[in-house]
Parts: C-alpha cells; sequence; structure tokens
C-alpha cells in the first residue's frame, strides 16, 4: 500500500510535465512577434501576444522581410491596409482598442501600441506599393506612442531611405486624432478634412488610415492613403503596413 501511494505521489507530480505545462509556474508571455518567433514560430501569419497583462491580442507577425540584417524578419505589424475591405473612418475608441481583420486590414489599437512600446525599444518600418506594382519602404530607427493621458502622442526618429522618403517624422510630437476626437493644432479638424485618423499637425505628410483609393484621382485631393515624399498628395496607395520590432 505504502509503494502504491508513492507512485501515485510520483504521477501525480510527473502529470504536468508530460502534458507540456507547469501548473506551479507562470508560463512567460509572447509579448510580441519576436517573442513567437524565439518560441520556434518561424512562419508568417496570426499569433496572439500579450501587450499587457493577461489579456491575448491577435495580430499577423511577418517573420521575413526584405531588407539589411537588422531590419529582417520578427515583425509586429500595427496596421496594414490593402484592398479597401475595412473601414478606416472610425471614432476615437475603436482606434484605442483596435479593428478589423488581423488577416487583411486592421488596426492594432492605440493602447497596445502603447502597452508594446512604453515597455520595449522598438523600430518601425512602413512598406509601401503602389497600383502599378512600384515598391518602396521608409525606415525608423525608434518609434513610441505615449499614454491616453498624453494623447497617444507620437515619437519617431532616426529615418533611413528605402526608396520611399520620409513622410513621418514631421508628425512626431502630435497627438493621435479621429473626427469625434479633434487633438491637432490646425484650426480645423484634420480627421474630418480629411476623412481618416492619425497624428495629424496641420494636417499632414502622410494619411495611411484615409479613404482606400484606386491609384491617382486629384479630384480627391490628400482624402487616400497618401505617402508625400514618394507619391503626391492625388496618389493613394495600393498597400501600407506599419509594423514595429524590438530593438535589443
Amino acid at each position: 500500500m505504502k509503494m502504491m501511494m508513492e507512485m501515485m505521489v510520483f504521477l501525480s507530480a510527473l502529470l504536468p510535465v508530460l502534458l507540456g505545462c507547469d501548473c506551479g509556474h507562470d508560463v512567460e508571455k509572447q509579448v510580441d512577434c519576436s517573442d513567437v518567433y524565439k518560441s520556434g514560430q518561424t512562419v508568417s501569419g496570426v499569433y496572439s501576444i500579450y501587450p499587457a497583462g493577461n489579456t491575448p491580442v491577435w495580430v499577423y507577425c511577418e517573420m521575413v522581410s526584405d531588407g539589411k540584417d537588422e531590419d529582417k524578419g520578427n515583425w509586429t505589424v500595427i496596421q496594414r491596409r490593402m484592398d479597401g475591405s475595412v473601414n478606416f473612418y472610425r471614432p476615437w475608441n475603436q482606434y484605442k482598442r483596435g479593428f478589423g481583420n488581423v488577416e487583411g486590414e486592421y488596426w492594432l489599437g492605440l493602447e497596445n501600441m502603447y502597452q508594446l512600446t512604453s515597455k520595449n525599444k522598438y523600430m518601425l518600418r512602413v512598406d509601401l506599393e503602389d497600383f502599378e506594382g512600384r515598391k518602396g519602404f521608409a525606415l525608423y530607427s525608434f518609434f513610441s506612442v505615449d499614454c491616453e493621458c498624453a494623447g497617444y502622442q507620437l515619437r519617431v526618429s532616426g529615418f533611413t531611405d528605402g526608396g520611399a522618403g520620409d513622410s513621418l517624422s514631421i508628425h512626431s510630437g502630435f497627438k493621435f486624432s479621429t473626427f469625434d476626437k479633434d487633438q491637432d493644432p490646425s484650426d480645423s479638424n484634420c480627421a474630418k478634412t480629411y476623412l481618416g485618423a492619425f497624428w495629424y499637425a496641420a494636417c499632414h505628410y502622410t494619411n495611411p488610415n484615409g479613404v482606400y483609393l484606386w491609384g491617382e484621382d486629384p479630384t480627391y485631393y490628400a482624402i487616400g492613403v497618401v505617402w508625400s515624399s514618394w507619391k503626391n498628395y492625388a496618389v493613394s496607395m495600393k498597400s501600407i503596413s506599419m509594423k514595429i520590432k524590438r530593438v535589443s
């Protein structure tokens, strides 16, 4: 009987190991796509991460991309436009928490961006493609978003040109604005004027959350998915993705 009891105790202790868990310890949660990659998941796709606490957030991880060695792979996509399937003209609360289809067009959420960038240092890459198939990108060595109490203010610096030019640095230091929460310094509401939501100045050099338009149309000036340093304000991009990666 004593031997049987000892065997039962041994098996009860061994069971969590056999099942691949340790109930006596918290499993380390994956904060971003760099952690996902380190866990052995090296294929681009949709994964859950934990920017803050115990609440999982679904995100697209781009594990391989063109570029120099230091900016290849492990990217956490925070914004993506590709086909116009998602309406980006949305109110503040949706930009705060995030929206869209993680397998397609989506916005990760300002609060998630803040939680990520408040704990670690991140770099940012913006990939662009026009309707003629031409591609370019812009790389920034530093990217962060302040807390909601500071208006989710943007901090971005350290530009490297990948052919698209720099349309984002001018927006650094500005708060995020939507049509129902105007925080830009302009006399008008830039989000309403240009049918988007962004870290508007007075008003923009880029409008990645603007209306998804088909290429160039001067009758819809500056309301499209614009990156003015590469194309003019009448040209809307076919695709744009903003993605961040932790800098060690």
